[in-house]
C-alpha cells in the first residue's frame, strides 16, 4: 500500500509538466501503455525522487505522460535485497510492456523474475562481466540500457583518495561482497593502489549497524582513508557513512556528487539522473516495437568531479590547487 501512496503523490507532481506532441494525442484512444520501475531507494529519499523525475521527464519529452498514454507503476525497495526480489515479480505479474531498472541488484532480482519482458537499465556496472547481456554491442537477452563505470574507475578513486590527503597511507574499500561489482571494484582499487603507495583492505557491510561498527574499528589506526563503492547498502545508509568519516576525520571518495551536497569530502563518477534521463529513450524505443536485444548498450560519457570545501576544512585538508582546478562542481 505505502508503494501505491507513495507512486500517487509523486507522479501527481509531474501532471502537466510536458505538452502532448501529435503522435502522443494519437495514442489517447488507445490503451495506456504501461512501464514498470524498480528502485533499489527509499520512496523518500531525495535521490531516488530526482532519478525518478528526470526518467519521468526525459518520457514526457518523448510524448509519453502518465494518465494519458502511459501508466507507471513504480516500487521501492529500500536497499533490501529480499524485498526487491518480491517486488521484482510483483511488477512482472503486473505485465508491462517495459520495466527500467536502476542499478545492478535491481537488474538481477528482475532477471530472476523474467527473461522475456523488456528491461532498460542504467546506474549497471559492468553489465557484460555481470552476466546481465551478452555484449555491449549485442546484448542479445530481454535488457539494455546505459552502463554506470567500468570497474577500472576504482584505480581513480585511490589515486583521488592519495591527491586530496597525500598521507593517505591505508585504504579501506566500503562495499556489497555479494554484488558482482564489489568483487570488481576492490580488485581495480588494489591493482592501483601499491603505485601509489597505499594498503588495502575491505569493509564489507550489508546494514547501518556494521557500517557503525567497521567504520571506528578502521580508524584506530592513523593516516586511513576511505573509498566508497556503488551499492544499494552504500546508498541507503549514507548519512552515517558521512557522519562517521567526518567524526573520525577520515577522507572519503564517493562515487557520485549527491554524496558532496550532502557533505561527503570528493567524488567522481557520472550524473546518475542524466544516465535515467538518457535511459527514456530506451523505453520509447521499446514501447514502439524495436527489441532490447538489438540496443547496444552505452556507456556513460559524462564523469564530474566534486568537492566539498567546507568538508576538506574540518578534516584539516588543504586541497591541492590542481586538483581544484579540475573540479566540475565545488561546495563552499
Amino acid at each position: 500500500m505505502a508503494s501505491h501512496i507513495g507512486r500517487r503523490k509523486f507522479l501527481a507532481t509531474l501532471g502537466g509538466a510536458a505538452a502532448c506532441p501529435l503522435a502522443a494525442r494519437a495514442q489517447q484512444r488507445e490503451k495506456p501503455r504501461r512501464i514498470g520501475v524498480l528502485m533499489a531507494l527509499a520512496a523518500d529519499d531525495p535521490e531516488s525522487s530526482r532519478r525518478l523525475t528526470a526518467f519521468v521527464q526525459g518520457l514526457q519529452e518523448l510524448g509519453w505522460s502518465e494518465g494519458r498514454n502511459v501508466r507507471i507503476d513504480v516500487r521501492w525497495s529500500a536497499g533490501d535485497a529480499a524485498r526487491m526480489r518480491v517486488q521484482a515479480a510483483e511488477l512482472i505479474v503486473l505485465a508491462p510492456d517495459v520495466v527500467f531498472a536502476i542499478g545492478g541488484g535491481v537488474l538481477a532480482s528482475l532477471q530472476q523474475a523474467t527473461r522475456t519482458i523488456p528491461i532498460v537499465f542504467t546506474l549497471v556496472s559492468d553489465p557484460v562481466g555481470s552476466g546481465f547481456v551478452d555484449s555491449l554491442a549485442r546484448p542479445g537477452g530481454n535488457a539494455t540500457g546505459f552502463g554506470f563505470f567500468e570497474y577500472s574507475t576504482g584505480g581513480k578513486w585511490v589515486e583521488l583518495a592519495k591527491e586530496i590527503a597525500p598521507g593517505v597511507k591505508r585504504a579501506a574499500v566500503i562495499r556489497d561482497a555479494s554484488l558482482a561489482a564489489g568483487v570488481g571494484y576492490l580488485t581495480a582499487v588494489r591493482s592501483l593502489a601499491p603505485l601509489v603507495g597505499v594498503e588495502v583492505s575491505t569493509m564489507d557491510v550489508r546494514d547501518a549497524a556494521e557500517i557503525e561498527r567497521a567504520v571506528p574499528a578502521f580508524a584506530r589506526s592513523a593516516n586511513g582513508a576511505l573509498i566508497v563503492t556503488p551499492a544499494p547498502v552504500t546508498i541507503v545508509h549514507r548519512k552515517p557513512i558521512i557522519a562517521l568519516a567526518a567524526r573520525h576525520k577520515l577522507p572519503a571518495v564517493y562515487w557520485e556528487r549527491f554524496y558532496i551536497n550532502e557533505g561527503g569530502l570528493i567524488s567522481y563518477g557520472p550524473d546518475g539522473s542524466d544516465l535515467c534521463r538518457r535511459a527514456a529513450s530506451y523505453v520509447d524505443r521499446i514501447l514502439k516495437g524495436e527489441k532490447p536485444a538489438d540496443q547496444p548498450v552505452q556507456a556513460a560519457t559524462k564523469f564530474e568531479l566534486a568537492i566539498n570545501l567546507k568538508t576538506a576544512k574540518a578534516l584539516g585538508i588543504e586541497v591541492p590547487p590542481n586538483l581544484l582546478a579540475r573540479a566540475d562542481e565545488v561546495i563552499e
